[in-house]
Parts: structure tokens; C-alpha cells; sequence
């Protein structure tokens, strides 16, 4: 079987290539940074080097092949009306369509289908353009990533004090491992399977801020305590980082603290992953 994976420099695509190909896979690396193209070339991938925006090279990209991996671009800081993901989409549609692979699939979040608008709501608007292609789709609706701990990682270690947006600190939220993202989504890919349908993953058992403090104290060999940054503070403090238009973020962050971004009730499957958080901690300060 032949695979092309979209997204592949990153940490999730990378390592969705990597299972396919130790599965005996064959995979096709897609990609839109040439000087990147050596490392999977190596690996024995041949390279297609198409911007996620051009629906022709996108074509190309995807002509022959068994199955596709969609990984949209990161984007922290949309403008309003999700202008860029709406593009991306349209040549996505365009090339999905064109080429015709065999299956699809979609890394999406959890809470993609609430129907406030935040942050997430650009995998939402995924859902809703792809799911209505006329092929195979599923839609992998993931966790929070517990290697987001690598931003607690510098306070954790100079100061002891990590701080948490998600609240109230004692409150358990669903995460899951990008390791188990990864060897799920290439699981999929080497399904067969009718029409459109979503699987939710979340690893072994849910995460509090105070679990995360704990199993850096755990790690170092020192206290490490969690500090929750007002809400009233968010705002500013990302503007500062340099964002034009913080409120989807905001809004993304309320979602998981008040409990709106959750799974849903009666999707095609839910999954649970087997990496836990202090190993995702122990690889993060090794």
C-alpha cells in the first residue's frame, strides 16, 4: 500500500510515517519545504513538494495513492472568519476529489463540533467541507497533547512554579500522548471502511494541572507547584506574545475549563491510548 502524509516535518505526521513504514508500508512524503525533502528520501520515500494551498500540486501529491493523512498547517493566531483554513480547505477539497485515493484521513481535536467559536473551530469547519467528499473519510479527534507539558518544562526546572490555563487545577482533562496519536491515525490508514466516520482517542486516564506539577516534582527531585494565570490576564499576556487576534484562543481554553470541548456522544468509535504522563514528563526532561 502506498500512503501520502501530509505534515510530515512535524511531530505527528513524522511519526505517522515512520509506523506506516515499519509496518512495510510504502509512504510518499508531502511536504512544502524542499530543504527538509533529504531526511525521507533517505528513509526511501519518494518526496512531493506541494504548499497545502495549491490544489494542483496537492493533486499530484495524492494521485495513486492507497491513502492520504490530512494534518492542517498550525495556526494560533487566525484572522477573524478563518479566512486561511478556508483556503487551504478549497484546494484540499479540489485535490482530494481529483485524485481519488482509496481512504482519508483527518487529524482533527476534540470538541470539533462545538458550536461556539474558538480556536478549534477551524477543524470543525475541516470536518464539515471534507465530510462531504464522496470517498472514505475518517476524522481522528484527539486529546489535549500531553507534550504541550513542554512549555512547563523551563519554569518547572528554574523556578517551580508551572502556569495553567487550564482550571481549576484539581479538574481532570482529557489528554493523550502524540506517540499514541500517531500509531493510531497509521492504524486507520491501513483500515478499510465506508463513508464518513470519527474516532475520538484519550490516553490511559485524565490529567489535572496538579498532576502535571506532581509528575515534574517526581521527575526533578524537588516540589513543583502549578500557579492558575487569571483569566482577566489572558488576554494581554497573549498580545504581548504577539498575537493579532487572541480571542479565538481564549475562548478554546474556556471551552475544556467549562466543560463545552468535550467528546461526543455517539461518534463511530472512542479509543483509549496506552502512553502515560510521566513518561511523556520523563521524555520531555531526559
Amino acid at each position: 500500500m502506498n500512503y501520502a502524509i501530509t505534515g510530515i516535518t512535524g511531530k505527528v505526521g513524522g511519526a505517522v510515517a515512520r509506523n506506516l513504514l515499519e509496518a512495510g508500508q510504502a509512504v510518499r512524503a508531502v511536504m512544502r519545504d524542499a530543504s527538509k525533502a533529504s531526511r525521507w528520501r533517505g528513509l526511501g520515500c519518494p518526496v512531493a513538494i506541494a504548499d497545502m494551498a495549491d490544489a494542483a500540486a496537492l493533486t499530484q501529491a495524492f494521485a495513486g495513492t492507497d491513502g492520504v493523512f490530512v494534518l492542517l498547517p498550525a495556526n494560533f493566531d487566525p484572522s477573524p472568519g478563518f479566512p486561511e483554513v478556508r483556503t487551504i480547505l478549497a484546494a484540499l477539497e479540489a485535490a482530494l476529489l481529483a485524485a481519488r485515493p482509496s481512504r482519508v484521513v483527518c487529524l482533527s481535536t476534540v470538541g470539533a463540533q462545538a458550536t461556539t467559536e474558538n480556536l478549534l473551530t477551524t477543524l470543525g469547519i475541516m470536518e464539515r467541507t471534507l465530510g462531504e467528499l464522496p470517498l472514505p473519510i475518517t476524522f481522528l479527534r484527539p486529546a489535549w497533547f500531553m507534550e504541550n507539558c513542554s512549555w512547563d518544562v523551563t519554569p518547572a526546572r528554574e523556578s517551580g512554579v508551572i502556569p495553567s490555563f487550564l482550571q481549576p487545577l484539581d479538574k481532570p482533562f482529557p489528554m493523550v500522548s502524540t506517540i499514541d496519536v500517531a500509531s493510531v491515525a497509521a492504524r486507520l490508514l491501513q483500515e478499510t471502511w465506508s463513508g464518513r466516520r470519527v474516532v475520538e482517542l484519550e490516553g490511559p486516564s485524565r490529567v489535572s494541572p496538579n498532576d502535571i506539577a506532581a509528575a515534574f516534582s517526581r521527575r526533578l527531585g524537588k516540589p513543583v507547584r502549578v500557579n492558575a494565570v487569571p483569566r482577566e490576564a489572558w488576554r494581554e499576556l497573549f498580545v504581548a506574545q504577539g498575537m493579532k487576534n487572541p480571542a479565538p484562543r481564549s475562548r478554546m481554553l474556556d471551552g475544556f475549563n467549562e466543560g463545552w470541548i468535550d467528546f461526543e456522544a455517539g461518534v463511530t468509535g472512542s479509543l483509549k491510548g496506552t502512553t502515560t504522563l510521566t513518561s511523556v514528563v520523563n521524555a520531555l526532561l531526559a
